[in-house]
């Protein structure tokens, strides 16, 4: 059938489509470029989420070494391309301000790819009601 060979389901559930979309009906095109759209917004979600969880790492191992000096001990910052100098407690208070907004990026981005998600499963349904239709059992 046409629309099988425009567009067809994979092993891990997602949809793929071919370059060739014109030949389905106006409501499946929308749906499939849809689903394109939400898969790339998922995609870059996760990206983001990663390099969060990835900065909330760092956070962690620079606090815990922190922890290990001496309230006198000479600590250096980078900022930009320059190190600077600072105390330990300042550095500490700004650790932990920058922790707390990234856990906060990082729970709102967990509710994005959770909605995407959902929507991603929603679509990937409808267009394979679309591109499937139920044929009748034999008899």
């Amino acid at each position: 059938m046409l629309i099988n060979s425009l567009a067809y389901c994979c092993e891990d559930g997602r949809i793929k489509v071919s370059d060739d979309i014109s030949q389905l009906p106006p409501p499946v095109q929308e749906r499939l470029l849809r689903l394109q759209q939400v898969q790339q917004t998922l995609q870059s979600i996760l990206a983001q989420k990663q390099q969060v969880d990835a900065e909330l790492m760092e956070i962690d191992q620079a606090s815990s070494e922190l922890e290990k000096l001496t309230d006198d001990a000479v600590i250096y910052k980078a900022t930009g391309s320059l190190l600077m100098r600072s105390e330990r407690g300042k550095i500490t208070v700004e650790l932990t301000e920058r922790k707390e907004l990234l856990k906060t990026r990082a729970t709102i981005l967990g509710k994005q790819e959770e909605r995407l998600r959902m929507q991603l499963k929603d679509i990937q349904t409808k267009l394979q009601q679309d591109l499937n239709p139920v044929t009748p059992p034999p008899g």
